[in-house]
């Protein structure tokens, strides 16, 4: 797998003095189709205004970095140049919801003494970046990152999920929650928000603000206390002392911080701060901006072994298959009859979750004896199938480089990293040692237990999926939790940071009415062709199948269409919905197109616009919601029809409903 850019056209640097540039210290970039555009104005202080049109959509907000020694990027600073360029290329990519993406933008560069800050402006939303031009690395003791927004509209809003004492305390979590919609004003000041943030502009348009380029800084949090409309970044302290402990001792647990957030290097390029902009909702669920801004692999990387793919995946359904004469556990013969399995079905690749190694000892070479691992690894390889093991974080950053090249010669293709439950600047250098680690040795990473995605996906494709998502799992428990909406919001919102490890493929199917959490034989909420289409809608590079094997061969047509659903696409485009409430995709993997809709609790009636098939005969292979697929979620028909010379399909959505097909000529 190479990565190349192929310009379209030549990228313009222009170096203009300060006094031509602007004497009322006003700096404009405009995207390239000229509806977007980002004003900077340099004075005691510097701030920016993002405008749609005439529409603003960010209100005058104030950026700046103080570290230590009293230097302040961003305060009374005098503009010595400024460099604008335009560039416009085409960048490919194997692991990726499109194998081509356009990267055109109009940059601003404003140099000062000590630092530049640079804007981009795409058509799809704007970014800003600051650089140091320091000769010597040092500390920042704080960022000033404001987003101010002009009315008091309605946000979507992920707060931490913890209930803490202290803001300070949120630090640690999972990210991963449910969105609280409601308006800016409104935030809930004991509470810090994770990326991405979403907010209602009103007139259909859209904003959502994240980061890219995250490699050497904590990621960013969101807050609001003081009942205004402008949201504020946070970041965490740097970790002073850190203790072993939380979940089966497997993390790192701060217990003091720095009075600073990051170390940094001469000539320290931050992380871009993301604020994309739409009037049209579904744009968001195929935005490029975060896998674009992020820094490319190394001209001569070589990640042509990594090999995206499906996984049947043990712990969500617990171990709990049927019709066999052993008992089902972690133990030898239950993780052959998956690879079996996955064999009989091609399913690239079989998880062992968290049971293989010692419980409580962190130590990722200790084996339980029920687990013959060389074994299991030859029996796995003869049937063309590879095996990923679950890693504890503590347990995997303390043996890194040993337990990478043990595995790695054993046979094992990857790693399922778990509970770091942290973004601080020590977390983050570990996802980036953890990335090079195991690209060293062939191995994939899957991070869970995760912050959101930041581009180390594009910069180490090796690195295949990230949760930091409200997923299925938490069918598993959950009580209170309304996953269908959760999943016709989380696309337009989460997604757009990057791919999910949300761990679909529910047999279990219900209605609103009939679902409660059950461990050992979870149910989705929603209807059968719900999970399906979210194959479809979701990206997910190393994409499970959640379920029990024995329920998979319960339901072989449903079995087939997930195995054969790909994990990576050559061309991803959304059709039509609306945050909150339904979505629609269509993705091209080769000739077939595979077009999917995902529904809210409200029945519908859709009609999907199928044009971009172009000419010729297509004919689609459907799985849609059955008569009764309202009072038996599982209800679902398969058929096989021909697209209509109008190219215009109309679909029924059942509530929490979902429709998919396979198009092919």
């Amino acid at each position: 797998m190479t990565f190349k850019t192929f310009c379209m056209a030549l990228s313009l640097t222009v170096a203009v003095s300060h006094v031509a540039a602007a004497s009322d210290g006003a700096y404009q970039v405009v995207s390239p189709d000229g509806t977007l555009r980002a004003t900077v104005v340099v004075g005691e202080n510097i701030s920016y205004t993002v405008l749609k049109g005439t529409r603003e959509m960010i209100a005058p907000s104030c950026i700046s970095m103080t570290l230590d020694g009293g230097i302040v990027f961003g305060q009374n600073d005098k503009v010595r140049k400024v460099q604008r360029r335009t560039g416009d290329a085409l960048i490919q990519s194997d692991v990726y919801k499109n194998a081509e993406v356009r990267d055109h933008y109009n940059e601003m560069e404003l140099v000062f003494k000590e630092f530049a800050l640079t804007f981009r402006a795409y058509d799809e939303g704007v970014a800003y970046r600051f650089r140091s031009l320091l000769k010597t690395g040092g500390k920042v003791v704080s960022e000033r990152a404001e987003f101010a927004f002009p009315g008091d509209w309605n946000g979507y809003i992920p707060y931490v999920k913890r209930s803490t004492g202290t803001l300070e305390s949120q630090y640690f979590n999972s990210f991963e929650n449910t969105y609280s919609v409601h308006p800016l004003s409104g935030w809930n000041k004991e509470r810090l928000a994770f990326l991405p943030v979403a907010v209602d502009a009103g007139e259909g348009l859209k904003v959502l603000v994240t980061e890219s380029d995250l490699l050497n800084y904590p990621g960013m949090y969101l807050y609001n206390g003081n009942a205004s409309t402008s949201l504020e970044g946070r970041f965490a302290p740097y970790p002073k002392d850190v203790e072993q402990g939380g979940h089966n001792m497997l993390q790192g647990i701060v217990k003091t911080r720095e009075n600073y957030i990051a170390s940094f290097n001469a000539g320290e390029s931050f992380p871009w701060r993301v604020i994309m902009v739409t009037g049209n909702d579904v744009d968001l669920a195929v935005n490029n901006l975060v896998w674009k801004l992020a820094t490319p692999p190394a001209a001569d990387a070589d990640f042509s072994w990594v090999r995206p793919g499906k996984v049947a995946w043990d712990w969500w359904n617990d171990w709990n298959i049927y019709g066999v004469d052993f008992r089902a556990g972690i133990n030898n013969e239950t993780y052959k009859y998956y690879i079996d399995f996955a064999a009989a079905h091609g399913i690239g690749y079989v998880i062992l979750d968290e049971g293989w190694a010692v419980n409580l000892k962190a130590d990722l070479m200790q084996v339980i004896p029920e687990i013959d691992l060389p074994m299991l690894s030859q029996y796995a390889t003869e049937r063309g199938v590879g095996l990923i093991l679950w890693a504890g974080y503590l347990a995997f950053d303390r043996d890194m480089e040993n337990v990478c090249r043990h595995y790695s010669e054993m046979g094992i293709k990857g790693f399922k990293v778990d509970f770091m439950d942290r973004d601080d600047q020590q977390m983050v250098d570990f996802y980036v040692r953890a990335a090079q680690t195991a690209a060293k040795y062939h191995l994939m990473l899957d991070f869970h237990g995760a912050f959101k995605p930041a581009g180390l996906t594009r910069t180490y494709p090796n690195v295949l999926n990230f949760e930091g998502v409200h997923g299925l799992e938490q069918m598993k428990w959950s009580k209170d939790a309304d996953q269908v909406t959760y999943d016709v919001t989380v696309p337009y919102i989460r997604m757009a940071a990057g791919p999910m490890d949300y761990t679909q493929g529910a047999m279990r199917n219900s209605i609103k009415a009939n679902y409660r959490p059950v461990n050992s034989e979870p149910m989705s909420q929603g209807t059968r062709c719900h999970q399906l289409a979210e194959y479809v809608i979701f990206d997910s590079p190393l994409n499970m199948l959640c379920d029990s094997p024995s329920n998979y061969m319960a339901e072989p047509e449903c079995t087939k269409y997930i195995a054969e659903c790909p994990v990576v696409w050559d061309e991803t485009l959304g059709i039509n919905g609306e945050l909150g409430k339904y979505i629609s995709m269509a993705r091209r993997s080769g000739n077939v197109w595979y077009v999917g809709s995902l529904n809210g609790w409200d029945a519908r009636d859709l009609t999907l616009d199928l044009s971009f098939l172009g000419e010729g005969r297509w004919t689609m292979e459907i799985f849609r919601d059955g008569e009764n697929a309202d009072r038996a979620a599982r209800d679902f028909r398969h058929e096989v029809v021909a697209v209509p010379s109008d190219r215009q399909v109309t679909v029924h959505l059942a509530p929490g409903g979902g429709w998919t097909a396979r198009i092919s000529r």
